[in-house]
């Protein structure tokens, strides 16, 4: 992995600044091994960024990872104050510039340098918390703020990353940030269906409460995300260097994930998780690549 980008010490010399150097890249790699471990697709694509940026990314993905974990997967232990301690922990981190818990550390020095704005963070944390008490979304305004809070907010986190400090052009690509996350999210939601009714006793389309989940309500759901998709697509043709290539393969990923589900009978999906063969995942990777390398993309 290459070293991680951080802003310069005065004195590189110094013995304590090396150490914390040592440190904060120490936090950035254990952010990077969570990433590969939980997503490789996103991780692959993650590997495309500009070097800059990379470790930032898998930073925010470290944070919600861990979060999301907390209240989908541990659930022998108290979610509600693993929750409140992690959330403590990072403001503690905040304000002393440094935590102990490596992903905590990595992603405390990306909104730092980044300007992440903490409405994002807590908006994140609110959808969190409302895993903990909330099994149905029954309207579609729930459904909403759900989704705002556990994924549009993400794509705006690391839209602050890929921008690099133009507020002009964060301000132009907004929207579509948002509209991307959503659409990943709701295509989570469809592959994951199983696993949210059963496992974890959850719905979070109010469609599906009221009338079941039918082919005619995930239809609705799939064309709903392909007019996101749509408009998300505008704003990602305009994202700067190599953040194009890595925002494109993920694109391409959900967008064939969609298709799948589009072609899979609700039943159906209720009863197994669809999935992309990796081979399909190099091949999307590819296609990528060479379309903003030839600048191809129109």
């Amino acid at each position: 992995m290459n070293d991680v980008v951080l802003q310069p010490f005065n004195d590189k010399t110094n013995p304590e600044i090396l150490m914390l150097k040592l440190f904060n890249e120490t936090s950035f790699k254990i952010s990077q091994v969570i990433t590969s471990s939980y997503s490789t697709s996103f991780s692959n694509a993650v590997r495309l960024l500009d070097r800059e940026i990379k470790e930032a990314i898998y930073s925010i993905y470290g944070f919600v990872r861990v979060s999301d974990e907390i209240v989908d997967s541990f659930h022998s232990f108290n979610k509600k104050k693993l929750l409140e301690e992690f959330e403590r922990d990072y403001y503690e981190a905040r304000n002393n510039g440094i935590s102990l818990n490596p992903v905590l550390n990595s992603f405390q020095i990306t909104v730092s340098k980044y300007g992440i704005p903490d409405n994002l963070i807590q908006a994140f944390l609110n959808s969190m918390k409302i895993d903990l008490v909330k099994h149905d979304h029954k309207t579609q305004s729930e459904t909403e703020v759900y989704i705002y809070g556990s994924a549009e907010v993400v794509g705006l986190m690391c839209l602050r990353v890929f921008v690099l400090g133009n507020e002009n052009l964060y301000n132009e690509l907004e929207i579509s940030a948002r509209k991307l996350g959503s659409a990943f999210q709701k295509v989570n939601f469809l592959r994951d269906i199983k696993d949210d009714t059963e496992l974890l006793n959850r719905q979070y389309f109010h469609k599906s409460i009221e009338s079941g989940f039918t082919d005619t309500v995930k239809n609705d759901i799939v064309d709903d995300v392909k007019k996101e998709f749509a408009e998300s697509f505008q704003g990602i043709k305009k994202l700067p260097g190599n953040s194009k290539i890595g925002v494109l393969t993920a694109y391409y990923y959900y967008k064939k994930l969609l298709k799948k589900i589009e072609l899979t009978p609700a039943e159906e999906l209720l009863g197994k998780r669809v999935r992309i063969p990796d081979l399909m995942k190099i091949l999307l990777l590819l296609k990528a690549y060479f379309k903003c390398k030839l600048r191809l993309l129109n």
